[in-house]
């Protein structure tokens, strides 16, 4: 019965493709692709001719329609291929080079080998004869799958109507085919009744092909394939590829396993499973996969549609942390697993001002240094790799010591803005080898340019909010002055009043002392509060005077501070009041953090023509996080009543003096504030002399 069946269902299916080809080389032979879709119906029309007269008995030879088969599948793999685009224009020499085609003529020779060697050889495969074929077909299923899903997805949305029905026609020719051969698989022989079917099933794909062919005027062989669908395809290409090699191993395992068969068999599949999700979920992987289709697949290593939007939308993403998303932005470009980025500022020195994937920020560098120099005026991508090998090809590049630190870095990337340095990004080692080429170093180049302009906007608005908030600064002073203002006018007012008071002495000159020291305290603060305030004027000062009256300012303050002196009679140029009240609340800043049974040490000392000095405490510390964002931020305090400006106050007046503010801190082992300022001139050259 099963016979008649198989015998009525593949003459149904000759008898179908048969129509299909005849209108192809009739009615539609000017159509596109008519002769390659022609060819195709033919072989699909011999291969069912073939399986009815073997289902009928009146033909022998197995291996024909087994062969026809290879050969219909090609056939319409071939089709596939040409509607994707891949034989328009091309030749013989360049259509060799093509990745896929290796991988199909190895499905198809695995077909073949497996043929030969049951029809000859079969006591080389035993009862293992067979699978090899059958997982090669499902192999060639799966990849025509691949090619339909990738000719649909990769057609402009107006096109798809017209491509739709082959799609699904010639898709449903694989889709059945798959399902036939992983059942075989599975129950180590063919289905009968799904063997008998298929003829029918292909039959019905026929209609749906002349439908595509009738529109076929619309179909467009210009496609350009998206990388992240082929990323996507091939991933899952190659996952079905694993887990069928898996599944046959595991039968293997099972098949000569004896008793521990089953164990070893579900062990294996388990760990099969395990490794594959570990791979794809790989980041290195990815990588490698991701570099491996640009390669080899397409003529340019980027989507730059792609890569620029992802690009343009994590510098734009909304929130804090810039500098990590403009290494993250730049970094994937090139697979690169992290980096740091310096920014230039106006005291003369690139600072590390963000860290991605790296434990911890290197120094600062002076943009005056030979390195800076060289990525101003060359605006060189530096390969560090290249230049450890040939330094030649980086003529006057000098790199600083603080990169050896860094063993993993590879790339660093200037941003310039206006040709000028902006700053500049380490980049360390690829996840995957990549190779730089002229393509690869030009897109790093008008990345870090474009990083370079969003890092300056958000500096500039930075510096634009910062100067509005010391606008609202000086008008609320401006409202102080005027009530201090009335309220010296009223206080003086009492004084006259006051003297009438003359029974009671005692009292008269009490309030007088009182009202009068008020007054005075006010009208300074009215004086140092007023736009008309005299200019300050610096001078040379002993640093060692001005220390011990800051000292003895805080000693009713517990802990109490304690100053070292290490060289005496040092002065620098600067405004006694002014820096005497940053040390002060460098000092008191030191008390505040630290518990009372704790140390707040100050000393002094000298290095060369620098003052140093150095304010420790042993209290809470400050983390690297705090220090970075939040200590010099103005109008932050972490205090109550603070106004947050003490600390920016701080190195401002330093930075004007010519000197520097270094912090280093230990949470919770404390705080070490290192103040440098250049020593006064006369007095050093008044010590070289005596020398």
């Amino acid at each position: 019965m099963l016979t008649n069946i198989a015998t009525m269902s593949y003459s149904i299916a000759a008898l179908a493709f048969a129509l299909l080809g005849a209108l192809l080389l009739t009615r539609w032979r000017s159509r596109q692709h008519a002769s390659v879709l022609a060819c195709a119906c033919a072989l699909t029309m011999l291969w069912g001719g073939a399986l009815a007269a073997q289902a009928g008995g009146t033909l022998s030879q197995a291996w024909a329609g087994e062969l026809l088969e290879v050969a219909r599948n090609g056939a319409w793999t071939v089709v596939l291929l040409s509607l994707l685009g891949h034989f328009e224009g091309t030749s013989w020499r360049q259509l060799r080079r093509t990745p896929a085609l290796p991988a199909i003529a190895l499905l198809y020779l695995m077909v073949l080998g497996d043929k030969i060697m049951s029809e000859f050889m079969p006591a080389v495969l035993g009862h293992q004869s067979g699978i090899v074929g059958v997982m090669a077909r499902i192999g060639m299923a799966v990849l025509g799958m691949l090619l339909v899903e990738q000719l649909y997805r990769n057609k402009p949305v107006q096109e798809r109507w017209a491509i739709k029905f082959a799609c699904l026609g010639i898709g449903g020719i694989f889709v059945f085919d798959f399902y036939l051969y992983s059942n075989a698989l599975l129950m180590r022989q063919v289905n009968p009744e799904i063997w008998s079917a298929r003829g029918v099933v292909d039959a019905l794909t026929a209609p749906l092909i002349a439908v595509s062919v009738a529109r076929s005027a619309s179909w467009s062989s210009h496609i350009a394939v998206s990388r992240r669908l082929l990323f996507h395809s091939a991933a899952l290409f190659g996952s079905a590829a694993y887990l069928l090699a898996m599944g046959a191993a595991g039968y293997y395992l099972r098949y000569f396993g004896g008793q521990w068969g089953s164990l070893m068999q579900m062990a294996f599949l388990f760990g099969a499973l395990v490794l594959l999700a570990g791979i794809l979920f790989s980041g290195t992987f990815r990588s490698w996969l991701k570099v491996f289709i640009s390669k080899h697949f397409y003529s340019y290593n980027y989507d730059y549609r792609e890569e620029w939007l992802r690009f343009t939308r994590t510098l734009s993403e909304a929130g804090p942390k810039l500098g990590e998303r403009t290494l993250q932005a730049v970094g994937e470009l090139v697979e690169s697993s992290g980096g740091m980025l310096w920014i230039r500022r106006e005291a003369g020195l690139c600072e590390p001002v963000a860290n991605w994937h790296m434990p911890e920020l290197a120094p600062s560098e002076p943009d005056g240094s030979a390195f800076c120099r060289f990525l101003e005026s060359r605006q060189w991508v530096v390969d560090l790799q290249e230049f450890t090998a040939d330094p030649d090809k980086y003529e006057g590049l000098v790199l600083p010591d603080w990169l050896g630190k860094f063993p993993r870095g590879r790339l660093v990337v200037p941003l310039m803005l206006q040709g000028r340095l902006f700053g500049f990004m380490l980049l360390l080692q690829p996840r995957s080898a990549i190779t730089l080429n002229w393509e690869v170093i030009d897109l790093l180049k008008i990345a870090g340019s474009q990083a370079a302009s969003y890092l300056a906007q958000h500096e500039a608005a930075s510096a634009l909010m910062l100067a509005r908030q010391f606008e609202s600064f000086n008008r609320m002073s401006t409202f102080v002055v005027h009530d201090l203002k009335n309220l010296v006018s009223q206080l003086g007012l009492l004084i006259p009043n006051a003297e009438k008071h003359k029974d009671n002495p005692e009292f008269q000159r009490d309030m007088l002392e009182t009202v009068t020291l008020s007054v005075q305290k006010m009208r300074l603060m009215l004086q140092k509060l007023s736009r008309s305030a005299s200019q300050e004027r610096p001078a040379p000062l002993s640093i060692e005077k001005l220390l011990a009256q800051a000292v003895a300012n805080k000693a009713a303050f517990e802990p109490r501070p304690l100053l070292t002196i290490s060289e005496a009679r040092l002065r620098v140029v600067a405004d006694w009041e002014r820096l005497e009240r940053v040390v002060g609340h460098l000092i008191q800043n030191a008390i505040e953090a630290t518990p009372k049974e704790g140390q707040v040490a100050i000393t002094l000392s000298r290095a060369g023509d620098s003052v140093i000095i150095e304010i420790r405490d042993t209290g809470e510390g400050m983390s690297e996080e705090f220090i970075r964002e939040r200590l010099y931020k103005p109008f932050e305090s972490t205090k109550s009543a603070g106004m947050g400006i003490g600390a920016f106050e701080s190195r401002e007046y330093i930075h004007e003096l010519g000197g520097n503010l270094a912090v280093s801190s230990t949470p919770p082992q404390g705080t070490t504030f290192r103040i440098t300022l250049p020593l006064c001139q006369q007095d050093t050259q008044t010590v070289d002399k005596a020398a």
